[in-house]
């Protein structure tokens, strides 16, 4: 039988924000819902998360995360804690420079072999000159990266080691979004592989870095040589 495990890691002290009075019984409530405060969660805690998810064959997590929680910092620390390379391929809607930067070091630290990102239309069309920009001066390292755009909305991370595949999917972007959010952390090769597929796809379809081009610079450098 698959392993489950449940966490619920949001801040229960925030209950004492909660304006009970708000769930009276009534058929419409227009009132402006009351903000609960979320407290400051760091990389250290996505280091000690990381820490309690232990990958065996089969099993499989499903958590409850802070609003403040950083779910790309929760990838770096995955990584780090179980020191091992993996094959990287994830579709988000948005991201940020500090998750950019994070990737970047996994990728010359050797943490990373292959990273395949699947980001929204909507975020390159605004960040076309900035984080996108910067995502390729960063993260294009040996031929390793590739980002793909598309209308998606979709929250989904392959990692693929030598001996396991892991999918992690949920409500949470790469950064953080300031809300309750939900994700699932299953070690599953047929789930992998059907996600690896679709994904798979789309990068084909809306890649944006032409790999070809440095194979034509190789050949050109051999033909001017052999002219010489």
């Amino acid at each position: 039988m698959d392993e489950l495990n449940i966490n619920f890691d949001f801040n229960i002290d925030s209950f004492e924000e909660i304006d009970f009075d708000f769930f009276e019984e009534k058929r419409y409530n227009i009132a402006k819902p009351k903000i609960q405060k979320s407290k400051n969660v760091n990389y250290k805690y996505a280091k000690e998360y990381a820490k309690e998810i232990v990958i065996n064959k089969g099993s499989r997590y499903y958590s409850f995360i802070d609003g403040s929680f950083i779910f790309g910092d929760f990838i770096e620390a995955f990584l780090v804690e179980n020191d091992k390379c993996a094959k990287v391929t994830l579709s988000t809607l948005s991201m940020s420079q500090e998750n950019i930067d994070s990737f970047a070091n996994l990728l010359n630290n050797g943490y990373i072999s292959e990273l395949n990102i699947i980001i929204s239309d909507y975020f390159f069309s605004h960040e076309r000159n900035n984080l996108v920009k910067y995502m390729f001066e960063v993260l294009d390292i040996e031929d390793k990266f590739q980002l793909s755009v598309c209308r998606t909305h979709t929250k989904i991370t392959l990692l693929e080691f030598d001996d396991k595949k892991v999918v992690i999917s949920g409500s949470a972007n790469l950064r953080t979004s300031d809300n309750l959010e939900q994700i699932s952390i299953e070690e599953n090769n047929e789930l992998y592989n059907f996600n690896l597929e679709v994904h798979q796809r789309i990068i084909d379809e809306f890649k944006t870095i032409n790999k070809s081009i440095k194979s034509k610079k190789l050949w050109q450098v051999v033909q001017n040589h052999t002219q010489a």
